[in-house]
């Protein structure tokens, strides 16, 4: 198999596996805090045992700058994790992972914002494109069926989750050089850090099933994911990576209609595709007025 074959299987599977988080999350029936703290144990666990493999255990591995970068990303990871967790009750697997899929519009907006980027037009139209999404997911609030409780503030803490993995990935960006794996085992020993004081240790979870769950999360979903992840980033170019992550919200889409039955609604519908669409086009660096993309859309039949 050529690397470049092989990066596309890994991305695949990663991208595979991050879409059913959501399903062990919700099956797993525990506190939102419970759950990011032991896929936080389970995963540094894992991590120990791949950064050792590597020989990245070592003095001097991080310096004092990389370290404490490396701990304020981990703030805004956990925050992530915990917002967009507590968002699947609220507003649905499939809605809360699409509105997640803002991320790229997060990082531009901060891209502007801290280190005066510039807003081009096309940014600007695939935000307009991505805003019109936004606002078709919550005018479909009031007929959303079984989508859960507070349908608003799960919207909201999915766009608070988009905020926070932007912010981990610009911190990421200043660490060019670490070893990603080094990175993650940082953020996820913050993790533990931070929620230790507010997980329920005193009652642990029971049950062979619920340990199972959460040491899927911490091994599969942040472990295994993470390796397969960077591989397939130093394998492919960005704009196949790009496309390949989308993956993610598609499978999310089909576990939360298959597992938990949860029909959308036609706004959500097409709020979702917009979403989806404008993030691919920032992502994948589409210009809809130029060529090839204006040939294609001339030969396109008329309704």
């Amino acid at each position: 198999m050529t690397d470049h074959r092989r990066g596309v299987a890994e991305m695949t599977a990663a991208m595979t596996i991050s879409g059913t988080i959501g399903w062990f999350v919700v099956r797993s029936g525990q506190p939102v805090m419970d759950v990011v703290f032991w896929r936080c144990v389970f995963g540094a666990a894992t991590l120990l045992i791949v950064c050792g493999a590597l020989g990245l255990l070592r003095r001097g591995a991080l310096t004092g700058r990389q370290l404490a970068l490396a701990a304020i990303g981990g703030v805004a990871v956990v925050l992530n994790w915990l917002l967009l967790f507590s968002a699947y009750s609220r507003a649905s697997i499939s809605v809360a992972t699409v509105v997640y899929n803002t991320q790229p519009f997060m990082l531009v907006g901060l891209g502007a914002l801290l280190f005066a980027e510039r807003l081009t037009v096309t940014k600007l139209f695939w935000l307009a494109i991505s805003f019109t999404g936004m606002v078709l997911i919550v005018q479909a609030k009031p007929g959303a069926g079984a989508v859960g409780t507070d349908y608003l503030a799960g919207v909201a803490m999915a766009l608070g989750a988009a905020f926070f993995y932007a912010l981990a990935a610009i911190v990421a960006k200043a660490l060019k050089g670490v070893a990603p794996y080094l990175i993650v085992l940082v953020q996820v020993l913050v993790g533990i850090a931070m929620l230790s004081p507010f997980a329920s240790l005193a009652q642990l979870p029971a049950g062979a099933e619920t340990w199972a769950l959460l040491g899927t999360l911490g091994i599969l979903h942040t472990g295994l994911m993470f390796v397969l992840l960077y591989m397939a980033i130093q394998r492919l170019p960005t704009t196949l990576t790009g496309a390949l992550s989308f993956i993610y919200p598609i499978v999310a889409i089909v576990v939360d209609l298959t597992a938990f039955g949860h029909q959308p609604q036609l706004l959500q519908i097409v709020g979702a595709a917009a979403i989806l669409i404008a993030a691919a086009g920032m992502t994948l660096g589409w210009v809809p007025w130029r060529r090839p993309y204006a040939t294609i859309v001339a030969r396109l039949p008329a309704e």
